[in-house]
């Protein structure tokens, strides 16, 4: 019986670990767990030909590359970088936002937004960099943090949501069940590094894992909220409680890096007394009281 391959460590981002298209290939393999055996059958060529490109005996066609990083569900971000390592031009284009050529992907996100209203919404890119927002998730800041400044400072770093749940200068105080709420989210953050194999992710759980107090990734905490079937994110502020639960939405067959990595997260309360204060809010057209 064949022993698989075993993936390699998080901590090891792929740009570190490889210097060639065959080295890069050997990691990825590696990471997804096949052997070179496994790996040729699948994508229709020869365990021979297979260890030459690892070993840089021969070179690979753009054809094989991309159908190698098919099989192994490569990110488009980095199947660009296996490309240029073995001297190709990239195949998936990275486009700001704001280009032209987004506009009715645009719309898309901004109609989800506004259809998510009263409640919060939220566009985030890969290491959940807030993009936009709607208006719920600005009522729903101000009543957990207060009011934010009009104009942001020049020097301010650009919020990220993953830091705010996890800081004790964030979210955190406001979150009741906060242990649990941290602990999923961190192992969500952890196999996204796993997932997409970059230096920018590993840094992010790195940086999270840093800030004090966090159970242990191998922790297992009691489900909370007497066992209901999603888990309740339970926010207070002062004598308010909400009770929300989230879901994360992306984009789906993108053909471009940047709409790849972008995910749309909505939150939805659990009961009737938070879906009415958030009707509240939106009714009285200002922030929270």
């Amino acid at each position: 019986m064949r022993e698989r391959a075993k993936p390699r460590s998080i901590t090891t981002p792929m740009d570190e670990a490889t210097a060639s298209f065959g080295s890069g290939l050997r990691w990825w393999r590696e990471r997804r767990g096949f052997s070179q055996l496994d790996l040729a059958g699948v994508a229709e060529t020869t365990q021979r030909h297979l260890s030459f490109l690892e070993s840089g005996r021969a070179g690979p066609s753009a054809e094989m590359i991309l159908r190698l990083a098919t099989v192994l569900d490569i990110p488009l971000r980095q199947q660009n970088a296996l490309l240029l390592a073995a001297g190709f031009a990239p195949a998936w284009r990275e486009s700001d936002l704001s280009a032209p050529e987004l506009a009715q992907v645009n719309g898309a996100l901004d109609h989800m937004l506004a259809q998510q209203e009263p409640y919060p919404a939220f566009v985030v890119d890969r290491r959940w960099n807030l993009l936009r927002a709607n208006a719920g998730a600005g009522r729903f800041v101000e009543f957990l943090t207060g009011p934010t400044p009009a104009t942001p400072a020049a020097s301010a770093e650009p919020v990220n949501l993953a830091v705010a749940l996890v800081s004790p200068d964030g979210l955190r105080p406001f979150i009741v069940n906060w242990e649990e709420v941290a602990l999923y989210f961190l192992r969500g953050v952890q196999a996204d590094a796993i997932a997409d194999g970059t230096r920018q992710t590993a840094e992010l759980l790195t940086r999270l894992l840093a800030f004090p107090g966090l159970p242990a990734l191998s922790q297992n905490l009691p489900p909370g909220e007497a066992q209901a079937p999603v888990l309740i994110i339970h926010f207070k502020s002062k004598e308010t409680s909400l009770r929300l639960f989230t879901t994360i939405a992306t984009l789906g067959t993108p053909h471009d890096v940047t709409l790849q990595e972008i995910r749309v997260e909505c939150f939805f309360p659990m009961d009737d007394p938070t879906a009415e204060i958030f009707r509240g809010w939106a009714r009285g057209g200002g922030g929270p009281a």
